[in-house]
């Protein structure tokens, strides 16, 4: 279904960008038009989307870096972009001259994760986000989540029977969205955690796929998973309003939280950062856990050192 909407709504596009084209102002002088790296921007409006989503993105963007080197242009997702695949672009773009750069999502990711997410932001309303943030994730909470976050762990390593075969990238994701709703939430009800998992996981499904909103397709799917996880999340924050409790989990934070004319976040506020974090933490976190547990499988003498440390740091802790 997703393939049969797609490529007719390629082709319509591809229609009405090629009469666009064809009507576009071509008087530009060549000296006023920016000096861009090599690579292709495609066809007008689809780009190379079409080319990224018939293959493995990894073979998309590998050919490209072969052809054009560490930095190329294309134009993926409705937006011209330039591609790095160096670490001393990276340290560039993300350090040495950070101010120069603001960072952007394309519509269709914004929309799936809320306009008022913190990262779609800059200046003190970011400033703001990120500290409340920071603070429901200060050392002394974590502290005490560890033993509950520790049980997650155990929980779902259990569930790993005996010579099967798992996906340790998809299982470090789950193990990671649940930290998060713990972090977030504190010790939500089961009926909450398991609407808040299966919604996300299809706005996750859909949120690298091909940006249509007709009915059927994994980015539609993933819209109205959205719409349902912001109903779910307005029910779990009146809730937390209606007992006026004052917890230090992030929900608590964004909830008690004014800015300096004594203005508090709206519900849409919050859903839209909580489910910016939950974002926001599930890969890095989940591919850096993947990382981990590749490395300790492949080095057993490293295992045994974390072992023999961590029953070191148990030792101290119950003395």
């Amino acid at each position: 279904m997703d393939a049969i909407f797609t490529c007719v709504f390629i082709f319509l596009l591809t229609l009405l960008s090629f009469l666009i084209f064809m009507k576009r102002d071509k008087r530009e002088e060549p000296q006023k038009r920016a000096k861009l790296p090599p690579g292709s921007l495609g066809w007008p409006y689809i780009g190379e989307t079409l080319q990224l989503y018939s293959q493995d993105p990894n073979t998309f963007f590998s050919t490209k870096q072969k052809r054009y080197g560490e930095i190329f242009k294309t134009h993926i997702l409705g937006c011209p972009c330039v591609m790095l695949a160096s670490p001393e672009a990276a340290k560039f773009v993300l350090v040495t001259e950070a101010h120069l750069f603001k960072p952007t999502y394309p519509k269709s990711k914004e929309r799936l994760i809320g306009p008022s997410a913190l990262f779609f932001h800059q200046g003190d309303y970011h400033i703001r986000l990120r500290k409340l943030v920071q603070g429901s994730l200060s050392l002394d909470i974590i502290r005490n989540l560890v033993p509950h976050i520790e049980a997650i762990a155990v929980s779902g390593s259990d569930s790993w029977g005996a010579g099967q075969v798992i996906n340790t990238f998809h299982e470090m994701k789950k193990y990671s969205f649940q930290v998060g709703i713990l972090a977030t939430f504190g010790h939500l009800e089961a009926h909450y955690k398991q609407e808040l998992n299966d919604n996300y996981t299809i706005v996750d499904k859909g949120y690298n796929s091909f940006p249509t909103n007709i009915p059927g397709t994994s980015y539609k799917k993933a819209l109205l998973a959205r719409k349902r996880l912001r109903e779910i999340l307005g029910d779990i924050i009146s809730e937390r309003k209606e007992k006026r409790l004052l917890e230090k989990d992030l929900l608590g934070c964004l909830l008690n939280s004014k800015d300096k004319k004594g203005e508090v976040l709206t519900d849409d506020q919050i859903a839209d950062n909580i489910l910016g974090v939950l974002f926001a933490a599930q890969d890095t976190t989940a591919s850096v856990m993947t990382w981990i547990l590749k490395y300790l499988h492949d080095e057993p003498k490293l295992l045994e050192a974390v072992k023999v440390y961590i029953t070191m740091l148990k030792s101290v802790a119950y003395a």
